[in-house]
């Protein structure tokens, strides 16, 4: 059983940044995959960022070079850097661990970005 807590979402401007964290309940170092999904509304959740255990990333083609997924182990921690934020960004986004078949997720933290 792993608990997903997000933080660090808001509203900023087009062209900021933002820094999603995510704090598990468990050591991380061994969770298969761990990511970040988002969810705008009248759509459906879609892939982000992921990290598999062995260091291993995958973004989404849209936020290539603009967001980047690292994780603290030692905080038990995973992070979304979001750079150069475009209004198309914006939705509630949600971590994801994904360990042994079984996905936990977070509640969600809503990103809003103005034009």
């Amino acid at each position: 059983q792993v608990h997903l807590v997000e933080s660090g979402g808001g509203l900023v401007q087009a062209g900021g940044s933002l820094r999603l964290s995510c704090a598990a309940s468990r050591n991380i170092f061994s969770i298969n995959v761990m990511g970040w999904y988002r969810q705008a509304p009248g759509k459906q959740r879609e892939l982000v960022a992921t990290r598999t255990n062995l260091g291993s990333r995958n973004y989404a083609d849209s936020v290539k070079g603009r967001f980047t997924i690292t994780r603290d182990i030692s905080e038990d921690t995973v992070y979304l850097q979001m750079n150069s934020l475009k209004p198309e960004d914006t939705a509630v986004y949600y971590c994801n661990a994904r360990h042994n078949g079984d996905d936990y997720w977070g509640q969600g933290t809503q990103v809003t970005v103005s034009s």
